[in-house]
């Protein structure tokens, strides 16, 4: 899975990748990262045809795209010579400043195995879930052929790349430790993790001496989230669920908060900001994220399950609101034997979020969102 893992990091860095499979290929580039040269170049490298820009099924319904096929989970569309890359990423992000007329007069087919693929190797490397594509074949004395031999571009068998998206577990390493007081849990001990393919790291919280956690040991396990978590941000209340839940652990004894790096439901920061901007306009959190052509929550607790695991928990008392995350750590092996609610404030700029979490994902907050709005400045401690 290395040449698929090293694609995800071409494409990041605005470089095409080349799927193949059994003498058929495709040249794809992420339309987030695609330089205005870009199109050109694949028309160039590629084979007679339209340029293709392959989008998840979510954002093409979201255009008024209807796939061919119900059960595709990506679709092409057929672009016109003219098309900027500026109009392209417009399109994908949301803003739309295409034409209607003209989005309506291209070509819509379903997507190949090879374009499906590309669009969730953008989806795991954090990226816009789109990419331009071209039909291409590397035929001997030709610009593909030595731009392949000289790994000017990288050629991934499509194989490799489905493995690595199907993985349901990466395997990681403890990296390092260090004794780091909190505010809230003056005896806190950090161990940093980092999955095998070097793109994320997440940090273990210890709260107080190991030998002396209750039994179920309390664990949360907590997204990260810039906004909130550093800045205080008032559209969410996930900085308040992490001091709150560092002192709970505290004050039970202690145990452990695990720090995932899964920004905005596993999108990326890039893409919450996109989202936040689309909320702004109108749509909830969920359905944002959907218009930007993601799942309704792109998380994984595989790396949560190993860690725990690591440090030898495997009975646990999960401080969250989530049943998601309750199934996800039980079908795992992690014996979740109790649940703790984990509530902040409610006040008017994040109450219609807190509303869609309990309708739309199932989050367990029904108690919380009936009593009375509080102050910004006052603390309601729910949990």
């Amino acid at each position: 899975m290395q040449q698929a893992e090293r694609a995800i990091f071409d494409l990041r860095r605005g470089h095409p990748v080349y799927l193949q499979d059994r003498g058929q290929g495709v040249l794809v580039a992420a339309v987030e990262t695609m330089p205005d040269q870009q199109a050109a170049e694949l028309r160039e490298l590629g084979a007679a045809g339209p340029l293709r820009l392959v989008l998840s099924t979510r954002r093409a319904e979201a255009l008024g795209i209807t796939p061919p096929d119900a059960g595709a989970s990506a679709v092409c569309v057929d672009l016109p010579d003219a098309v900027t890359a500026e109009q392209i990423l417009a399109l994908v992000c949301g803003e739309d400043t295409m034409p209607p007329e003209e989005l309506g007069s291209m070509r819509v087919s379903m997507a190949g195995p090879l374009e499906t693929v590309a669009v969730d190797l953008t989806r795991s490397g954090r990226l816009l879930p789109a990419v331009l594509a071209c039909p291409a074949a590397a035929t001997p004395d030709s610009d593909l052929a030595d731009a392949l031999q000289n790994q000017t571009i990288l050629s991934v068998p499509v194989t490799d790349a489905q493995r690595l998206i199907s993985t349901p577990r990466l395997r990681m390493s403890w990296i390092s430790t260090a004794e780091v007081p909190l505010e809230d849990a003056t005896d806190a001990r950090f161990v940093l993790f980092r999955e095998s393919n070097g793109m994320l790291e997440h940090v273990a919280i210890l709260i107080g001496k190991q030998t002396g956690w209750p039994d179920p040991v309390p664990v949360r396990v907590h997204s990260a989230c810039l906004t909130g978590d550093l800045f205080g941000s008032l559209r969410c209340d996930c900085g308040e669920q992490l001091r709150r839940s560092v002192r709970m652990i505290r004050e039970s004894g202690g145990g452990v908060l695990l720090y995932m790096a899964q920004e905005g439901r596993g999108i990326g920061l890039a893409n919450k900001l996109r989202a936040y901007t689309l909320q702004s306009c109108g749509l909830d959190t969920v359905d944002a994220d959907r218009v930007l052509g993601f799942r309704d929550d792109e998380r994984r607790y595989d790396s949560a399950v190993f860690m725990l695991q690591e440090l030898g928990v495997e009975r646990i008392a999960l401080l969250t609101n989530n049943p998601e995350k309750v199934s996800a750590l039980e079908a795992g092996g992690i014996q979740v034997l109790e649940r703790r609610a984990m509530h902040g404030r409610v006040h008017d700029q994040n109450r219609g979020y807190l509303r869609t979490k309990a309708s739309r994902s199932g989050h367990m907050l029904q108690e919380l969102l009936d009593a009375p709005a509080v102050d910004g400045n006052e603390d309601q401690d729910k949990s």
